[in-house]
C-alpha cells in the first residue's frame, strides 16, 4: 500500500514540476550513488530523479537493479567499472562478458550512453592502477566494437582536478608534467574513439581551504566583482566555470582543443565537522541551486560559450556509510526518505518536499542491504581526493585569489 500510494503521489509531483519548470528539462545530470544501508528502492528513485528535471544519471557502477528500474524512461545513463575491476579489464574476454552482461543485457530499453572506467587513477599516485587504466578502457571499447555498440556508447575515465598543474590564470592551465605521458596516451584514445574528456571539480574544497582569502560569493555563483584572466580578458564571476576553462587550455596545449569536456562531479556538502568550514545547508542550497539555474540557461563558460555544459551535480543523495568526515555523508539533494536535504530555491525540488512529506516520505520502500553495492576505490572518498591537492602541491585555483586581486 505504501509503495502504490508513494507512486500516486510522485505522479501528481511530476505533473505540477512539468509545468512550474519546463526549462529545467534536458539540462540536470545527476550522481546516484550508493554506499549507504537506507536508501529508497531504485522503482523509487525514478520519480525524484525525474522531479529535478534531471535526465542524466551517472552510476558508479552498472547496478542491474538501477538500470531495470529506468528501463523506458528515456533517462541517460553513464555506467562505472571501479578501480578494482582495472586489472580484470585488461583482459579482452573478461571486458566483453563485462559489457554483455552489464551493458548489452539493458539495451535499448535502458539508454546507457557511456562506460567510465576508473576514478580519479592517476592522482592516487598508485601505478598499479594507472599502468592498467589505457588498456582496460581499450578493452572496453574492443569489447563494444565487437558487439556492435561503439556507435551508441563510448568508454571515458573520470579524473580529479589534482591533474593541473596549473589552474590560474584558467589560459595558462595545464596539467601536470609527471602525467603528461599517460595523459597523452589516453587522450588519444578519445580523440579516437569520440569519448568525453571527465573531470571532477569541486571549489568547496578551495573554499575550505582558504576561507578568509577566498570570498563565499566566488564559490557559490552569487554576485560578486569577479576576476579577470589577464591573458585573455575574459571575465570570471565563478570558480566553477574558471576551473573548466583551465581544463579546456591544458588539454588545447596538448593539442586536444577540441575535445569535449564533461563535468562529472561536482557539489556542496549541507553538513561538515568543526574543521569544515563552508559546509552548511545554506551554502549547499546557494552552490547547488544556483548551479542548476544556471545549467537551465544552456550558456556555455567564457571560453567556451558555446559549448555544451554537461555538469553531473553530487550527489542525489545522503549516504550514510562513506568514510572520512561528516561532509562525506552528505552532499545529497535529498535525505533517504525521499525529503530534500534542504531547498534549492526551485520550485519542482520544494514541490517533492511537500508532497513526499505529506505521503509519509518513502516509508517501507526503503530498502536495508547489509553492505553497501558500490564500492569502486575512487568513490569511497571525495575528500580524499581532492585533499591531496594539497600534498603533493598542486594548485586548485585557490590561488586565484591569493595572488590576484579581484576586479
Amino acid at each position: 500500500m505504501e509503495f502504490l500510494r508513494f507512486f500516486c503521489y510522485a505522479s501528481i509531483i511530476l505533473s505540477i514540476s512539468a509545468c512550474l519548470f519546463p526549462i529545467m528539462v534536458n539540462s540536470v545530470g545527476i550522481n546516484y550513488g550508493q554506499i549507504a544501508n537506507n536508501l529508497p528502492t531504485p522503482e523509487n528513485v525514478v520519480p525524484l530523479v525525474k522531479s529535478i528535471g534531471a535526465t542524466k544519471v551517472k552510476l558508479y557502477d552498472a547496478d542491474p537493479r538501477v538500470l531495470s528500474a529506468f528501463a523506458n524512461t528515456g533517462v541517460e545513463f553513464i555506467v562505472g567499472l571501479g578501480n578494482e575491476y582495472l586489472d580484470k579489464m585488461r583482459d579482452p574476454n573478461k571486458a566483453q562478458a563485462w559489457v554483455q552482461q552489464n551493458v548489452q543485457a539493458h539495451l535499448p530499453a535502458t539508454k546507457i550512453t557511456c562506460i567510465f572506467v576508473g576514478n580519479e587513477v592517476l592522482t592516487f599516485n598508485d601505478t598499479s592502477l594507472s599502468d592498467n587504466l589505457l588498456p582496460a578502457m581499450q578493452s572496453v571499447h574492443t569489447a563494444l566494437v565487437n558487439l556492435g555498440l561503439d556507435k551508441q556508447v563510448t568508454v571515458t575515465t573520470a579524473h580529479s582536478l589534482a591533474i593541473l598543474q596549473t589552474s590560474y590564470p584558467p589560459s595558462a592551465g595545464a596539467f601536470r608534467e609527471d602525467l603528461i605521458d599517460c595523459l597523452g596516451e589516453t587522450l588519444s584514445f578519445h580523440q579516437k574513439t569520440g569519448s568525453p574528456f571527465l573531470i571532477n571539480a569541486y571549489p568547496y574544497f578551495a573554499y575550505k581551504g582558504n576561507p578568509k582569502q577566498i570570498p563565499l560569493d566566488f564559490v557559490l555563483f552569487q554576485p560578486n566583482q569577479g576576476v579577470i584572466d589577464p591573458g585573455t580578458n575574459l571575465h570570471y564571476d565563478n570558480m566553477l566555470y574558471a576551473q573548466i576553462d583551465a581544463v579546456y587550455s591544458a588539454l588545447a596545449s596538448l593539442g586536444y582543443k577540441k575535445l569535449p569536456v564533461h563535468i562529472s562531479e561536482t557539489g556542496w556538502p549541507s553538513k561538515g565537522d568543526e574543521d569544515e568550514v563552508g559546509a552548511t545547508s545554506d551554502n549547499a542550497k546557494k552552490y547547488n541551486g544556483n548551479l542548476i539555474k544556471l545549467m537551465a540557461k544552456k550558456t556555455g563558460t567564457p571560453m567556451r560559450p558555446n559549448s555544451d555544459l554537461n555538469i553531473y551535480v553530487f550527489a542525489l543523495f545522503n549516504e550514510n556509510m562513506k568514510p572520512g568526515p561528516t561532509s562525506e555523508r552528505n552532499y545529497g539533494l535529498f535525505k533517504p526518505d525521499g525529503t530534500p536535504a534542504y531547498h534549492l530555491g526551485i520550485s519542482n525540488i520544494n514541490v517533492v518536499g511537500s508532497n513526499t512529506t505529506a505521503a509519509g516520505g518513502i516509508g517501507n520502500a526503503v530498502r536495508t542491504p547489509s553492505s553497501p553495492t558500490s564500492s569502486s576505490t575512487g568513490y569511497l572518498s571525495i575528500s580524499s581526493a581532492t585533499e591531496r591537492y594539497q600534498i603533493v602541491g598542486h594548485v586548485l585555483l585557490a590561488s586565484l585569489l591569493l595572488t590576484k586581486t579581484l576586479v
